[in-house]
């Protein structure tokens, strides 16, 4: 085989092996990726969200007009084109793929999520009552899309106390906590009444409890007048005329 020959049989070669390392460059971890990214932004996913593919996949194949580019290869595009309706531990998810404008497949992938965060589990016996703070609780990695009804993290020391005994041991979930009450039935409490610039506070009887922003009804002492205010601080409540 002459030298000239044997140059452009190795530079042939050469350039296909490149576009073939360019071809690959879209496979699953990719795909997981762009599935990843895009389900994140349309459900909103402020924790950890993780994704794998349920069944077996294999890259779209790339038509040959569509390779041949002197700047080179233009990437595969992988657009969601049908969500579900809620995010879930196991979906289908329809997506397309193109590139430089062309459509290379559309499928529907059967799809397996999982969204982590911190939950918390009781280290120790808890008394029903007790606030809910970090000492006596141990952190645990939680896929809230399996176990929903599990109590994250920031609820430790945000005015919630237990509302039953808890063993040492058992994972906390929002049924153990009640928000806590900040005004109490049949005590006294200040209401402040507010009317554009005019404020004035009065003393009043709270008819019922209440936690940070709830709702509660109170009876004017001197007027025995009832009245809905606000609970906006310990023994105290608000309301806007």
């Amino acid at each position: 085989m002459s030298f000239p020959r044997l140059f452009f049989t190795l530079l042939f070669f050469t350039a296909a092996l490149l576009r073939a390392d360019s071809v690959d460059t879209f496979d699953r971890a990719a795909l997981l990726k762009t599935l990843t990214t895009d389900l994140s932004a349309h459900y909103a996913v402020t924790d950890t969200l993780e994704v794998d593919l349920l069944r077996p996949w294999t890259a779209p194949a790339i038509p040959a007009s569509t390779q041949a580019d002197k700047t080179g290869e233009p990437p595969v595009v992988t657009t969601v084109v049908d969500y579900p309706e809620a995010l879930a531990s196991s979906m289908l998810v329809r997506v397309r793929y193109t590139r430089d404008t062309v459509i290379l497949r559309e499928e529907t992938l059967a799809v397996r999520a999982n969204v982590w965060r911190e939950g918390l589990t009781a280290a120790t016996p808890v008394k029903r009552g007790a606030a809910v703070v970090l000492e006596g609780l141990e952190t645990r990695r939680v896929d809230v899309l399996r176990e929903r009804d599990s109590l994250p993290l920031s609820v430790a020391g945000a005015d919630y106390v237990f509302s039953r005994d808890v063993a040492a041991g058992r994972p906390l979930m929002w049924r153990d906590v009640i928000r806590r009450s900040l005004v109490h039935r049949g005590q006294m409490v200040e209401v402040v009444a507010s009317d554009g610039t005019l404020v004035i506070t009065m003393k009043a009887l709270a008819m019922q409890d209440g936690s940070h922003g709830d709702a509660v009804r109170v009876r004017n002492i001197e007027s025995k007048r009832e009245f809905t205010a606000k609970v906006i601080a310990e023994n105290r409540a608000e309301v806007r005329f």
